[in-house]
């Protein structure tokens, strides 16, 4: 598979890795710079250190580009892994005090820290991320700002898996 991704041309390739980083078509492109890889695992790690040496604006501007979870009002705009990741995890089968509770806790964690709630929730139910949502809001900025990029890297790291188990 290592060598259809080498072979992929510039437009094909930032299709395909675009979004692995919530709409951050900028790391794609620094990855295609970085070809040719050895390995699928290469190319991953090489993709996870783009955002991890990223300034700190960078890595904000990708945390702003992630949608509130369980934001009913938003689904149809949700990027397609989005959309699947939240499915997934039932949130768009909330009960409509569900729908407020995460509304509310999304305009708090907002204001708070000036960047959307993000976990990564394959495998999760909404009774656990609304478990994690209400410790995380509690946490320093600082603190806060770590625990977001790190989900970040999870999501993306989810994402590479998807795509390699599809063989791309």
């Amino acid at each position: 598979m290592i060598n259809k991704i080498n072979k992929l041309s510039q437009s094909e390739f930032i299709k395909v890795f675009a979004n692995i980083f919530e709409n951050a078509r900028w790391i794609a492109e620094e990855l295609y710079n970085q070809k040719p890889f050895n390995s699928f695992e290469e190319l991953s790690l090489k993709i996870l250190s783009i955002f991890e040496t990223a300034t700190k604006e960078k890595q904000l501007k990708i945390l702003n580009a992630h949608p509130d979870l369980a934001n009913k009002t938003k689904i149809s705009s949700l990027t397609p892994d989005s959309l699947k990741e939240q499915a997934s995890a039932g949130l768009n089968h909330c009960t409509e005090e569900e729908f407020d509770e995460f509304k509310h806790l999304n305009e708090q964690y907002k204001k708070k820290f000036g960047f959307p709630f993000i976990l990564a929730v394959k495998g999760k139910n909404k009774n656990e991320i609304l478990d994690n949502f209400k410790k995380r809001i509690s946490f320093d900025p600082t603190i806060e700002f770590d625990q977001a990029t790190k989900q970040v890297k999870q999501i993306a790291s989810l994402r590479l898996k998807e795509l390699n188990n599809k063989g791309l």
